[in-house]
């Protein structure tokens, strides 16, 4: 056989190949999962568009396959195999061509249902770190012409957590002025526990007194709590719980995340709105009113937010009823709304389109690319604007993620996550590592 004739067969099943690849059902093969998640109640249409039969097998008590509630039958492969999800649990959907040669196999994991209510109030934050932070060093004046810092001299960093004090557990800053007081004037040291990069270490540090301002000095900027506005995300009647900012809080001087050590969430009032403009995000302005009215608590600060005890379902939103939730691998490219507050505490529905979507496996927050389309809120707002992140995207009716981000040179643009992942972080939702066992 010449080199011609081995070419142009190269040729012809390079061509076969392409021809065979770009077919319905190898397109469909490549497409059809490997693992599938089902909330429990839920149906799935799978395709695989292949002009054969097969034999599946499943367990009936978890999934029921085209209505049948058996072990094992025969399907036709060229029709849309239909799954219903009956109770929770872990099964394994096999598929035999002629009841012999494997095809395919899809692991089914059956998880609880799950409905929340999509958020969108503009609410108030008044978080309360769990330790002392540290956020700068000032020099004391000990002496005329003499000025030193106990902190910066002990080497306590910026960043770090003081978590106790000569061994007993300290965030109040109140608290922490009475300690250096009474050593100062014992001249003794104090023994901080210091909390640096999820280390817990130990230091010894001296007061010393300032002449100018007749009082024990550590030499050190602390600080006990934050606060400010943001966008609730989701209410879970079921479990009591909410999400919301979409992002975590970080100390404003440190830009390090908040460790809670309690925290509240109140009612916020949006009174008016910086618009974006490129290479300049604006904001929402708003203000906390009805401080003695706590909507709920705040237990945990993550990179999804905040998340704790709601005390009763949020009021004034677009739905007052709960939506089922999508799984990260439902959220689809095309039309979906965000809601928001532009304007006092009415929260409103505007149009955005899902314009690319990570394939993640693991969370992070920066899962869709959306764009804001609709001409009210581009009008009001620019796009999107700080104070914006945690507000809640819905996608033909469900609820699948939250806002983020804003890309700076394109207002109109950004970043959202998905709502599993702040569903986990909420602790309603099992992670990966804790699915059920195979049934």
């Amino acid at each position: 056989m010449g080199n011609k004739d081995k070419r142009w067969i190269g040729l012809m099943l390079v061509f076969l190949i392409g021809l065979f690849c770009a077919s319905t059902p190898f397109q469909s093969y490549a497409s059809f999962p490997n693992e599938l998640r089902l909330f429990a109640g839920q149906d799935k249409q799978l395709r695989l568009a292949m002009p054969v039969h097969a034999e599946v097998t499943v367990n009936p008590d978890i999934v029921k396959v085209n209505g049948e509630a058996r072990h094992s039958f025969r399907v036709d492969l060229k029709q849309p195999i239909s799954l219903q999800s009956l109770k929770t649990g872990q099964t394994e959907m096999k598929l035999k061509l002629f009841g012999a040669i494997p095809l395919k196999s899809v692991k089914v994991n059956v998880v609880p249902d799950l409905k929340v209510i999509p958020g969108g109030q503009s609410i108030g934050v008044k978080i309360k770190s769990n330790g002392i932070m540290v956020v700068g060093h000032h020099l004391v004046n000990v002496a005329e012409n003499k000025k030193s810092s106990p902190g910066e001299e002990a080497k306590i960093q910026v960043g770090d957590l003081i978590t106790k004090i000569d061994g007993v557990p300290i965030n109040d800053i109140g608290k922490v002025a009475e300690l250096v007081k009474r050593a100062g004037e014992q001249n003794k040291p104090l023994t901080l526990t210091i909390l640096r990069n999820n280390q817990q270490l130990q230091t010894e540090i001296t007061p010393v007194y300032d002449i100018v301002d007749k009082a024990y000095r550590l030499g050190l900027y602390i600080r006990d709590s934050a606060a400010g506005v943001g966008t609730l995300t989701f209410y879970s009647p079921d479990h009591g719980v909410y999400g919301a900012l979409g992002h975590v809080i970080t100390d404003m001087d440190t830009q390090m995340p908040i460790v809670v050590g309690g925290g509240q969430i109140v009612h916020s009032n949006v009174t008016s709105i910086t618009k974006s403009q490129s290479g300049e995000p604006g904001e929402k302005r708003a203000h906390l009113f009805n401080e003695g009215k706590v909507l709920g608590n705040i237990e945990k600060n993550t990179q999804f937010g905040i998340f704790g005890k709601m005390y009763a379902p949020p009021e004034h939103g677009v739905q007052n009823e709960p939506i089922p939730v999508a799984f990260a691998e439902e959220v689809k490219e095309g039309p979906a709304q965000i809601y928001t507050v532009v304007n006092g505490q009415k929260v409103e529905s505007f149009n955005i389109e899902i314009v690319h979507v990570m394939k993640q496996q693991f969370p992070a927050t920066k899962g869709m690319v959306i764009k804001v389309t609709d001409p009210r809120l581009i009008e009001k707002t620019g796009g999107i604007v700080q104070g914006m992140s945690g507000s809640p995207i819905v996608q033909n009716g469900k609820m699948i993620g939250a806002v983020t981000h804003v890309f700076v040179n394109d207002p109109t643009s950004g970043y959202g996550c998905f709502i599993e992942w702040m569903l986990q972080d909420a602790g309603i939702i099992l992670k990966p590592n804790e699915n059920l066992k195979a049934g």
